[in-house]
C-alpha cells in the first residue's frame, strides 16, 4: 500500500528488455539507504519488488503485463521516475490509499504554468472514466492529486510548487505518457453494486 507522497526522484541507468519482460535499474541514493531486497517500491506509481540492491542502485524485474499497461516501457537512460516506499503500519497517511496497480497509461494533452501553480490535462480513457470524480483523488505517476476539472474525454489537475519541484511532473511535456491509478474506493463500490444488481434480479 502507498499514499502518493513521493520520497525521491530516481534516475534510470538501464532498461533491458527480453522475450518475457525487462530489467530496470535506477539510481536512488536516498531510498536505497532504507531498502532491502524483496521490499516494494512504487516506481512512477507502479508497485515493483527490489530484485537486487548495490550501493545506491536498485534493480527490478518487469513482467510483460507491467510493460504493456504502464509507461515504464518508454523509459530511457536518465529518465526521472517518482519513488515511494510501501507504507509502514505506523506511517502517516498524507495522500490517499493506492495499491501501486496501474490501471492504464495516458498522454498529457496540455500544460499551463502560472507563477505559483501548474495545470496538467490528461487523456481519460472511456473504460475508466466512471472512476473519476470532480474533486476526487487520482494517482498520476504515483503522485496523489485532486481532480480539478472533469471533461468528457480528459481531466485536469493543478500542482503546487512543492509537487512540481519534488516529482517528475514538474518536467512533464505534452505527449508524455503517465501512469494512472484510479481511486480504490470507487472500484470496490462498483464491484459491490454489480453484485447487488445480480442478486436483485
Amino acid at each position: 500500500m502507498f499514499t502518493g507522497l513521493i520520497e525521491e526522484i530516481g534516475s534510470v541507468i538501464l532498461l533491458e528488455t527480453g522475450e518475457r519482460g525487462a530489467q530496470l535499474k535506477i539510481v536512488a541514493p536516498h531510498v536505497a539507504e532504507k531498502i532491502q531486497i524483496g521490499d516494494s517500491i512504487a516506481v512512477d506509481g507502479c508497485c515493483l519488488t527490489v530484485a537486487a540492491h548495490r550501493g545506491d542502485q536498485l534493480t527490478f524485474d518487469l513482467l510483460e503485463e507491467t510493460l504493456d499497461r504502464t509507461n515504464l516501457k518508454a523509459l530511457r537512460r536518465d529518465s526521472r521516475v517518482n519513488l515511494e516506499r510501501a507504507l509502514a503500519a505506523d506511517g502517516r497517511l498524507g495522500g490517499h490509499f493506492m495499491q501501486g496497480h496501474v490501471d492504464c497509461a495516458a498522454r498529457i494533452l496540455a500544460t499551463e504554468t502560472t507563477d505559483a501553480e501548474q495545470r496538467l490535462e490528461f487523456e481519460l480513457p472511456a473504460a475508466f472514466a466512471h472512476y473519476v470524480a470532480y474533486k476526487g483523488s487520482i494517482a498520476v505517476n504515483g503522485v496523489s492529486l485532486t481532480v480539478a476539472e472533469l471533461l468528457p474525454q480528459s481531466f485536469s489537475v493543478w500542482i503546487i510548487p512543492h509537487t512540481k519541484a519534488q516529482t517528475n511532473l514538474g518536467a512533464a511535456r505534452v505527449g508524455d505518457l503517465v501512469n494512472l491509478e484510479f481511486d480504490l474506493i470507487a472500484k470496490y463500490l462498483e464491484r459491490m453494486l454489480d453484485r447487488k444488481a445480480v442478486h436483485s434480479e
